[in-house]
Parts: C-alpha cells; structure tokens; sequence
C-alpha cells in the first residue's frame, strides 16, 4: 500500500496521537522517565494501513493496543524529532490536532536540549504535556449540572 504525505495528514488528524508521559523512575538521574509518543490506533481489520505509516516513516512499530485494537507507535527521540516532527512541519495538520503537534515539538525539542535532566526540566515538561490534549479529555468528562 502506497501512501501519500496529504492522506497521512488527514488520517493522523482524525485517528492520531501525540502524547508524552512523564513517570517516576528511580533509576532515572533525575527519579522521572519522559516518554514522548506519536500514535496511529486502528481496528486489526485494518492493520495493513499501520503497516504502511510505518514503512513510510521507516520508523515505529505495529503492536497490539487493546482487545481488538493495533497500534502504529514512534517513541524513539531521534526519529521523533527527524522523522516525525520534520513530516508534520513540512504537511500542516489541519484540526486541533496541529496545536497539539505544536506543544509536542516544544516538549521534544527541551527533550533533545537535555532539559528532561533537570528538576526545573521536568517541571516545565509536566505543565506544558498537561495543557496537551485538553480539549478532548474535557470533552470526555461528564458535565454536572446543577
């Protein structure tokens, strides 16, 4: 399957993510691991389109998400910021997913800077991945009327 830069841009629109983590790991120098994601999830029906964003990329892989669910996954720094982050400048998301991608960058960029080793490091990337996704986890929360 043969896919095309504008095609990848619509279908990470509406079927991609961009997260990042940020755990307590004491065998990290500073006690936290910051694990950055960019993520495709599809029914495995349709597994061949993961397989495609992945032979695409030349990065990631294709594993099992949850029940009947595949996802397409990048974690790697250097081919999220060589890879990932240079398509996504280059071919402009056109949702809110953009403003994601946006603050993803940043955090990457800190990332690649060594700003992940130090407190006021982590600190920074805990806010700014907390302002991430903002909108759809609010959509997600039930409204209380009173």
């Amino acid at each position: 399957m043969e896919l095309q830069a504008q095609w990848i841009v619509g279908f990470v629109d509406g079927e991609g993510c961009f997260h990042v983590s940020v755990n307590r790991h004491k065998e990290m120098t500073m006690g936290y691991q910051v694990l950055p994601e960019f993520t495709v999830v599809q029914h495995q029906r349709d597994v061949q389109v993961l397989y495609a964003l992945k032979a695409y990329f030349g990065c990631g892989v294709v594993r099992k998400n949850h029940g009947d669910r595949m996802a397409y996954r990048v974690r790697g720094i250097e081919h999220l910021t060589e890879i990932i982050i240079p398509f996504f400048e280059k071919h402009k998301l056109k949702t809110r997913k953009g403003v994601e991608f946006q603050k993803f960058r940043k955090i990457l960029l800190k990332i690649k800077r060594g700003d992940h080793l130090t407190i006021d490091g982590i600190e920074e990337i805990r806010e700014q991945k907390n302002q991430m996704n903002r909108l759809q986890n609010q959509a997600k929360q039930p409204q209380v009327v009173s």
